[in-house]
């Protein structure tokens, strides 16, 4: 049995809880608040800020894990570069987690020093330098603070009117102490996608079939697998994600996002060094493990003979429309459950808050089925589903 110290216990944290308590580990959650998803089928749990490296440190000391899993990007993440040199193994590697938490080290390691064809783009750590990168870059462009999830502090700008704002959003949309942003050139894309790709220690690199997505100022809202693609272009971003996780190094799941033009092709986009919100979809069945059972198996070694595609699959986020609720409840889980192959995930975050995801639902169809209907049953089913 290994220890596993989870930094970030949300929703995806949970279900990779789960999945490892299936096959035998012990969990230690941490977040910075108490009751956290993770929290509440961990086996052991501890609140502080992972931005404090001292309070880092003291909890490895404390608990002695054997593997260290960063799910969110607040953390001291330069601390785990001790950490590895003392034999803990961090996931996917104390590199990948180092340069995938800052948009700034990943996309100039995707651009500059591997030649993944990405968006034009340049950074600014205050307003004029941005008014200069947006002189460059042109309109409309997309702005981003360079550590940030779930879309907070995105805005794609159309007028140099709207920078202003546009800052003000990405400032106080940042994770962590870092105030910088990046300026994105506007991708004319047809659709986008996330392919979920597994690195493993001692075997071949997997990939996941595509998901397709929708997001919303950056923050996702529905997904959907396998996504239909020509085959040129699934091969340009299986060879896109298999340079960039090859040169970050280390074993585990990764979801890397790209956006597909069908005039220009494939552009990569971003990286997450950890199971994806999009990939929740695989919790539908529509593949033979879930992306945290795959991730589990990769951080443990363990083998993943094949990743098949069972069924076509859908999710479709359940959000908080009231301004703030502790202890929140819900109502109409019962309708939403009453049509064939379909479930539900209630993540049990503590408090609601306007917009919040605090669930997902999942829906399953036969492979080779219309994906329209299926997305369309998804949502409809999703929003029956209120939080109160």
């Amino acid at each position: 049995m290994k220890k596993i110290l989870l930094l970030g216990s949300g929703e995806l944290g949970k279900e990779f809880t789960i999945a490892m308590q299936r096959l035998g580990q012990h969990v230690v959650a941490c977040d910075a608040y108490a009751g956290a998803p993770a929290m509440q089928v961990a086996d052991e749990c501890e609140v502080f800020s992972m931005l404090d490296g001292d309070a880092l440190q003291k909890v490895v000391e404390k608990h002695q894990p054997d593997i260290i899993v960063p799910e969110i990007e607040a953390i001291r993440t330069e601390r785990l570069f001790d950490f590895e040199k003392k034999g803990i193994q961090v996931v996917p590697s104390a590199r990948a987690v180092n340069y995938t938490m800052n948009r700034k080290a990943i996309r100039d390691l995707a651009a500059k020093e591997l030649g993944v064809k990405t968006a034009n783009y340049r950074y600014a750590k205050n307003l004029d330098e941005l008014k200069e990168a947006t002189a460059v870059i042109g309109f409309p462009c997309v702005i981003k603070p360079l550590m940030s999830s779930s879309g907070h502090g995105q805005s794609v700008v159309k007028k140099a009117e709207d920078l202003e704002q546009a800052w003000k959003e990405a400032s106080e949309g940042a994770r962590g102490d870092i105030k910088e942003v990046i300026v994105e050139q506007f991708i004319h894309f047809d659709y986008e996608i996330t392919l979920l790709t597994v690195t493993q220690k001692n075997a071949p690199t997997l990939f996941c079939a595509p998901i397709g997505h929708v997001q919303i100022s950056g923050d996702y809202r529905e997904s959907f697998q396998p996504m239909l693609m020509k085959p040129e272009h699934l091969k340009a971003a299986q060879d896109m994600a298999a340079k960039v996780t090859g040169a970050l190094t280390g074993a585990g799941i990764w979801g890397v996002e790209f956006f597909i033009s069908e005039k220009d092709g494939v552009y990569f986009s971003e990286l997450s060094p950890r199971p994806h919100d999009t990939g929740m979809v695989t919790l539908s069945g529509c593949q033979n493990f879930s992306e945290f059972e795959l991730h589990a198996r990769a951080v443990l070694g363990l083998p993943i003979p094949a990743i098949k595609q069972l069924r076509c699959g859908a999710s479709a986020v359940i959000l908080s429309d009231i301004i703030k609720q502790s202890q929140p409840e819900y109502t109409g889980i019962e309708d939403a459950l009453k049509e064939d192959d379909t479930d539900l995930r209630i993540f049990g975050k503590p408090v609601a808050r306007l917009h919040r995801r605090m669930g997902v639902m999942l829906a399953s169809a036969p492979l080779g089925s219309d994906l329209v209907p299926l997305r369309d049953k998804c949502k409809r089913l999703a929003a029956m589903v209120k939080v109160c």
